[in-house]
């Protein structure tokens, strides 16, 4: 757990938890040896001079209370390095998400890092603020107590030995037996909340179809699977709780039974046999505790194993020595790109000259978007090369690389904050001149001024305040307020209403200005304001050149042209 644990950290980790590790089991182990001293204490105050047993008293308790200082430095440094390793935790898992490929990020992944990044983060360094300590209590001190029992009879301490490989047999058991329902009670439980959201986001829908009973259906049938895999789990737990149940019970019968027989016959004295009881019965609780904090500590294994699945997914690649390009033109050499086996692109060739604009057309699925993914590394192709200024992207440093390039989407996320923090997040240091200058150019100082607020005007997560040009103008804002040499739009104007899309081209032709651009787009004016056009189909470029001349020759491009005025 712990090895799991460091490797999912990182080594920088290690020394703090190392530490704390050695202070809680030297508090446990005290606690076990703090027990010694009732053996005198007790046969003084059993015996025929009561008052002897003051000096054992007051020994007792200064055991009891530097075992009690050591529990007090063992749970603050358990909460300090848990605090501490939550937020290493956080950052290393930011960090290593924000190198991974685009194309990792499916739907289902998306989900499963929002679970693993909330709750399931909180759960697995929750092990060392709060079930470390109680679970090596739970294991040395019983240990301690057996061997403080074998001190004063080796037969008593080899019967409690007995016990310690019976009730670690067991937990590794329960472990086995309860492995698989913990990880079907996992997936049935992303699967529920995926119905939940599903159906709330989906009542405009299936309200207008009549249809929400049926979908209700899929939720409670899912929420009823989720059930029955909790309740299956509970089932495979419950023979480990019983058997440890069993196991502790029966180690301390035989201890009353055998204590009981040698101090019948003088083998051993009286307040022997009461102190060994006394420490076997101490060590029920804590025994008692281990199949609670083993099911917990089960639990924040799953959460490390997928952290650790995560860490280790292999981000793209860094250059060892990276390459600044001088130029910003662009190129695609023979690249073939391929994504849920099927292949993308089909060894695409082309190229864009400094300060020219390329439109990307055809159908859907044709690798449009792909073509501009590929150009800001979203992914790497599978052979061949794409190249800014001559230097092949995989040459170039990440941070370099996004230096050159503002991208546009169709969907704009606005992180939840005003709308200035937004547009600032195109270059965070910039001037609030350049900032007012750049909400001006992309018409966004329209929007600012009928908000209540203005700047200030917080946007919601997502944008969700704002309509879907408005979004645009705030993307597009970002984007001149960047400045980069290299700009990549992806059907900027396709959902937007009239007047949205007259504000937002005008931005867009701002941005473009002394630009190297590729587009995909539809809309007519876009297309024809591009110095050439590529047609792609299948990954492959069908037709290329100008506007004008693929109108002329009656292709595929020609035929789009004609369906669009249509």
């Amino acid at each position: 757990m712990i090895r799991m644990l460091l490797r999912v950290l990182g080594p920088e980790y290690a020394p703090p938890v190392r530490r704390t590790v050695a202070l809680m089991t030297t508090t446990a182990i005290v606690e076990g040896l703090s027990y010694a001293l009732l053996v005198p204490l007790l046969r003084a105050l059993l015996g025929g001079s009561p008052g002897d047993a003051t000096p054992w008293l007051i020994a007792f308790g200064a055991a009891v209370a530097v075992f009690a200082i050591l529990r007090y430095r063992a749970d603050l440094s358990g909460f300090r390095v848990g605090t501490t390793l939550l937020r290493g935790m956080y950052h290393r898992l930011g960090d290593h998400l924000a190198r991974l490929p685009i194309g990792w990020y499916s739907t289902s992944r998306v989900g499963e890092v929002s679970a693993l990044a909330g709750p399931g983060v909180l759960r697995a360094m929750s092990v060392i603020a709060h079930l470390l300590a109680p679970f090596l209590s739970a294991c040395a001190t019983p240990v301690t107590v057996v061997f403080v029992i074998s001190v004063f009879d080796w037969r008593l301490g080899l019967a409690a030995l007995i016990a310690v490989p019976v009730v670690a047999a067991v937990q590794v058991w329960t472990g086995r037996s309860t492995a698989a329902a913990d990880e079907e009670g996992t997936e049935r439980g992303h699967e529920a909340t995926g119905r939940v959201i599903e159906y709330l986001q989906a009542q405009p829908v299936l309200r207008a179809g009549g249809r929400t009973a049926d979908r209700f259906k899929l939720l409670d049938d899912s929420l009823r699977d989720l059930q029955k895999a909790n309740h299956r789990s509970t089932l495979s737990a419950l023979p480990g709780v019983v058997g440890l149940t069993f196991t502790v019970q029966a180690m301390f019968t035989v201890l009353l039974i055998l204590g009981a027989f040698l101090a019948l016959g003088g083998e051993i004295g009286t307040a022997e046999a009461l102190t060994i009881l006394v420490l076997a019965a101490r060590c029920a609780d804590p025994l008692l505790s281990l199949s609670d904090i083993g099911g917990k500590l089960r639990g924040a294994r799953s959460v490390l194993a997928r952290l650790d699945a995560v860490l280790r997914t292999e981000p793209l690649p860094e250059p060892p020595e990276p390459v600044r390009p001088e130029r910003n033109d662009l190129e695609f050499d023979s690249a073939v790109f391929a994504h849920g086996g099927r292949t993308v692109l089909d060894g695409l060739s082309l190229s864009v000259h400094e300060g020219q604009r390329l439109a990307v057309v055809g159908p859907s699925g044709a690798g449009k978007s792909t073509v501009l993914q590929l150009l800001a590394r979203f992914h790497d192709v599978a052979s061949g090369a794409v190249r800014v200024g001559g230097v092949d992207v995989r040459a170039i440093s990440t941070e370099e690389l996004m230096s050159r390039i503002a991208i546009v989407f169709q969907d704009v996320y606005l992180f939840d904050g005003t709308i200035e923090e937004n547009v600032r997040l195109g270059r965070p240091d910039a001037e609030d001149a350049e900032v007012r200058a750049a909400a001006t150019a992309a018409r966004l100082d329209e929007v600012i001024e009928r908000l209540p607020g203005g700047w200030s005007a917080n946007v919601g997560e997502g944008g969700a305040l704002l309509s879907g040009g408005e979004r645009q103008r705030v993307s597009i804002a970002r984007a001149l307020l960047k400045g980069a040499p290299i700009v990549l739009l992806d059907e900027v104007t396709s959902a937007l209403d009239p007047v949205n899309e007259t504000a937002v081209h005008d931005g867009i032709e701002r941005l473009m200005a002394g630009r190297t651009v590729v587009m995909v787009a539809h809309r007519l004016r876009t297309v024809q304001r591009a110095d050439s056009v590529v047609f792609l189909d299948g990954g492959r470029i069908v037709e290329e050149g100008s506007h004008d001349d693929l109108v002329r020759r009656g292709g595929r491009y020609a035929g789009f042209w004609e369906l669009q005025i249509a």
